[in-house]
């Protein structure tokens, strides 16, 4: 992804916007009474872990092929459907790249549906490294890639235990982090070959959400794109207590994977941290983003746990 403003508004709408701030403190009986299951933070974590294991997974790595054996394996018993989106991108160097965008799918028959979604490559060069020496190593992507995956994987085997009264398909896209001016690929190719007649009630993007201190103000661009989707996100967090790691204030706009979703008119908003790592150097996302350091050391399954709860919370509460 690509921060476009990285100045954030002074504005708090609701909650804290203080980083370090404890535990929220809204009451539970705020809550709806729904039946929920319970969302394992260290179960996402170790998700996350077993991916890192596998190495970088860019295209046409061992990685990267490990990785999508290892998820066909995993979503194919748990899902009611698993389609296998293959394509060959051409690059900007006229390279031909096979790639894959991967989607799961539950409660297939129902008529309304959500769009949850991550990216599972990771970026081939660690080009904000503060070492010159490894800026043309591909990151490890703990955080930038392996995070999302990890919830969605983890709410995969929820839905097999514990069907959703709605429809959810879960979108792992292909080349988000493939180069610099040719990225996102994945959700470009999902947008343009779109099944007929799909339209979900909205989707969300989760990017980057492993920090062992996350925070998720308003991505700019969701405002923008989808607002009553942001105020049904971050509404369900206050409701979950979750108001600190969940501000109301609005930041800066990025680039990613949602952008083509949008432009495809599927009303989409990205759950993003960014603040990997602080303090955060001026036009980057943090100190370990795009770096070596974006491994498991400096995540954690804080992050995990608040995104997974806040999602497991919308879909069995009807979307």
């Amino acid at each position: 992804m690509r921060l476009l403003l990285v100045t954030l508004a002074a504005t708090t709408l609701i909650g804290c916007s203080d980083r370090h701030a404890g535990t929220d403190t809204a009451s539970a009986a705020s809550v709806p009474d729904i039946t929920v299951p319970v969302f394992n933070a260290d179960s996402a974590f170790a998700l996350l872990k077993r991916q890192v294991a596998f190495g970088p997974r860019v295209p046409t790595t061992k990685g990267h092929a490990a990785q999508f054996a290892w998820m066909q394996e995993y979503l194919r018993p748990r899902a009611d459907s698993l389609t296998i989106q293959s394509f060959k991108h051409t690059a900007l160097d006229g390279e031909i790249v096979p790639m894959s965008n991967v989607i799961a799918r539950f409660n297939p028959g129902a008529p309304q549906r959500i769009l949850l979604l991550a990216h599972w490559d990771t970026r081939p060069t660690a080009d904000q490294d503060p070492n010159p020496a490894n800026h043309s190593k591909p990151i490890p992507g703990a955080n930038d890639g392996a995070s999302g995956v990890a919830v969605l994987m983890l709410l995969a085997d929820m839905f097999k235990t514990n069907p959703p009264p709605i429809g959810v398909d879960l979108l792992f896209t292909d080349g988000e982090d493939w180069q610099a001016g040719d990225m996102y690929v994945g959700a470009k190719h999902f947008a343009a070959n779109l099944p007929h007649g799909y339209q979900p009630l909205y989707g969300i993007l989760i990017d980057m959400i492993g920090d062992r201190d996350p925070i998720f103000p308003v991505e700019g661009s969701s405002q923008s794109y989808a607002p009553e989707v942001v105020d049904r996100v971050w509404r369900t967090a206050e409701r979950l207590g979750l108001a600190t790691t969940f501000p109301r204030r609005v930041g800066g706009g990025v680039s990613d994977d949602h952008d083509a979703l949008n432009a495809a008119g599927i009303r989409t908003i990205n759950i993003i941290d960014g603040e990997y790592g602080t303090p955060v150097p001026p036009g980057t996302f943090g100190l370990y983003w795009h770096t070596m350091q974006d491994d498991v050391e400096n995540t954690s399954p804080t992050g995990l746990g608040a995104v997974g709860r806040v999602l497991s919370y919308l879909v069995y509460s009807g979307g």
